[in-house]
């Protein structure tokens, strides 16, 4: 039997269960692989696609997002290269760092956070995932933007449709039409908010791009929409997944919460490691440019590569022991873990680095740091074990804890 044969497909239950131990043996026994399925290459070992993701030589492009984003989003920033890439990031990117993160969202990041924990922290038990994760980004990008937070479940209804979308490797058609439908019905709710923006300019992150301009260059209402349905998307999901993965990962490994609990410094060490050990994205696809020679094999001209991440992010030949969750690793850098430098893939790397990577940071931080200080005791529900799900997408789905209730 071939090394291919021994690993479990992509697609496979098996796969989904626990996909560490097929990476494991991608890395080591066929670290490029021919999927017919999702008609890509896959690539696991973490020089490869930090090569991919950097880029220096324009040997790879993110043409695959023309079929893979633009049905549900529109054209987006991440389709773009060049000039036209490089002013439209300098339009959006003031907003996610420095001055008008603190001072303008910080504040906003910590009432929605105070707002979710304040509706159960007297009860004595919460489901993290439900009663606070997949809520969290969701209002507060939804306050940056000054839109209706009464419109939650709307906005939570179209970004489970656009991941499920992008997480459709197997195509089934139901997925791929009601991804498409997200995007004529989002566009039918952004776009007249955005012109009525535009007649009457606030303080908030809509009228921030309403009014930005580069070298000239105004982004049109479409843009604008684009930029909010990706914001959405990839904001409310990868920070969602990244609050349930950190607290399970500190949850399962007690002594590691007691000096989180201890040192709040070191919430951005387990952040970090959590990002390496469960990142939230698993993979990530992009297109050659050029015959590309990598490990293993050569990766054609205009074939799509599918980055697996969460391969990469737990190499042995980068990581010691990649397989324990460990904040206290010296191979992983919390300095520039949320810079374009980062020695782990979670926000892929390179000038398409994700934009929001220190709002993502702001959001797990006061989240972790609020619930530790509402919740002291914080444990897993009796018998509870978390249990990640998502192939595209992977995170716990349930986090059931136990504390002492904080009376009224």
């Amino acid at each position: 039997m071939s090394a291919l044969q021994e690993i479990p497909d992509i697609l496979s239950a098996e796969f989904a269960a626990d996909p560490y131990p097929a990476y494991r043996a991608m890395r080591e026994k066929e670290p490029l692989i021919w999927h017919e399925a999702t008609r890509s290459y896959l690539v696991s070992r973490y020089e490869d696609v930090e090569r991919i993701f950097k880029d220096r030589q324009s040997e790879f492009t993110t043409d695959n997002y023309d079929w893979q984003l633009e049905p549900v989003h529109g054209r987006t920033i991440l389709q773009m290269s060049g000039r036209e890439h490089a002013v439209r990031r300098a339009l959006v990117a003031p907003a996610f760092r420095g001055g008008d993160l603190r001072e303008k969202f910080m504040p906003v990041i910590e009432r929605n956070s105070r707002e979710l924990i304040d509706a159960f922290r007297h009860s004595g038990s919460a489901d993290i995932v439900t009663d606070y994760a997949t809520r969290f980004p969701v209002d507060v990008i939804a306050d940056m933007l000054g839109l209706d937070k009464a419109d939650h479940d709307r906005f939570h209804g179209w970004y489970t449709a656009v991941i499920a979308f992008l997480g459709n490797l197997s195509g089934d058609p139901e997925v791929t039409a009601a991804g498409e439908r997200t995007r004529v019905e989002f566009a039918e709710y952004m776009l007249p908010i955005i012109r009525e923006r535009r007649e009457h300019l606030g303080d908030d992150l809509l009228s921030t791009l309403c009014a930005a301009e580069v070298d000239g260059v105004r982004m049109s209402d479409e843009d604008i929409k684009a930029f909010c349905s990706l914001l959405l998307a990839a904001g409310g999901e990868t920070t969602d997944k990244a609050i349930a993965g950190i607290l399970a990962n500190l949850l399962l490994h007690p002594d590691q919460l007691a000096a989180v609990r201890e040192d709040r410094s070191l919430i951005s060490a387990a952040f970090a490691e959590t990002l390496r050990y469960t990142p939230p994205v698993h993979m990530i696809m992009r297109q050659a440019a050029t015959d590309v020679t990598v490990s293993g094999g050569t990766i054609p001209a205009g074939a799509t590569v599918t980055c697996l991440i969460g391969a990469a992010n737990r190499d042995e030949d980068r990581y010691r022991d990649p397989d324990r969750f460990d904040i206290f690793r010296e191979d992983l850098s919390t300095t520039s873990a949320f810079s374009a430098a980062a020695d782990h893939l979670a926000f892929a790397l390179g000038r398409h680095f994700c934009v929001g990577a220190l709002l993502a940071r702001a959001e797990v931080e006061t989240g972790l740091n609020q619930l530790l200080d509402a919740m002291p005791d914080m444990r897993l529900a009796d018998g509870f074990d978390p249990v990640e799900q998502g192939v595209f997408t992977r995170g716990p789905q349930s986090l059931p804890v136990r504390f002492t209730p904080v009376a009224a």
